[in-house]
């Protein structure tokens, strides 16, 4: 499905950041960050651009081969590394930082990347989180098709346990990301630290 998706000519969901991550990459320690279901590579390149050494995860050969070339063009340096997050090893204690920018995946493989995520962050590591709440489904402006793809505060309080969330809110606001994400969403934001 995304391997289709991806080989549309333009990038789907533009090739500028996420607007959110712009607002706080600055709470990101520097050093190493993992962008998980990093696609066509927008949100990397930005974070590779800020300093940051940057690894993209994504299981679409396609969208990786698209977030090469935008990393090319901008003449920064990632490691890309295509894989299902279902199956990809986040390692422990490793990442000062973890994006996670509308990666939308089934709830029992969404647990234990969660679960994973908690574990392979590093001291004083930092989450940061955007993605769709069931509420999207009303809006139709990008995002999954079904409730169950989706993800709310009582969900990702208790997946994310281990971690202090400086901010968790969920909120209206305009998402315009390419073709594919354009429109009023309603969305959850994270911000949340290992200690």
């Amino acid at each position: 499905m995304w391997d289709e998706k991806y080989s549309a000519p333009n990038y789907i969901y533009g090739t500028k950041p996420n607007e959110f991550l712009t607002q706080n990459f600055n709470l990101l320690p520097k050093g190493k960050i993992l962008c998980l279901a990093e696609g066509e590579g927008r949100n990397a390149v930005f974070l590779a651009k800020q300093g940051y050494s940057v690894t993209a995860v994504d299981g679409s050969a396609v969208g990786l081969q698209k977030a090469r070339k935008w990393a090319e063009e901008n003449q920064v340096s990632i490691e890309f590394i295509h894989a299902d997050l279902a199956d990809y090893e986040l390692g422990e204690a490793k990442w000062d930082g973890i994006v996670s920018i509308f990666c939308h995946l089934p709830v029992n493989i969404r647990r234990a990347l969660h679960q994973k995520v908690v574990t392979s962050l590093k001291q004083d590591g930092v989450m940061l989180l955007e993605a769709y709440t069931p509420d999207q489904l009303n809006y139709k402006t990008g995002g999954p098709t079904t409730a169950d793809m989706t993800m709310n505060t009582v969900q990702l309080t208790e997946e994310l346990n281990g971690l202090q969330f400086t901010l968790i809110q969920e909120i209206e606001r305009d998402v315009v990301e390419g073709t594919h994400h354009t429109g009023t969403g309603a969305v959850i934001q994270v911000i949340a630290k290992k200690p």
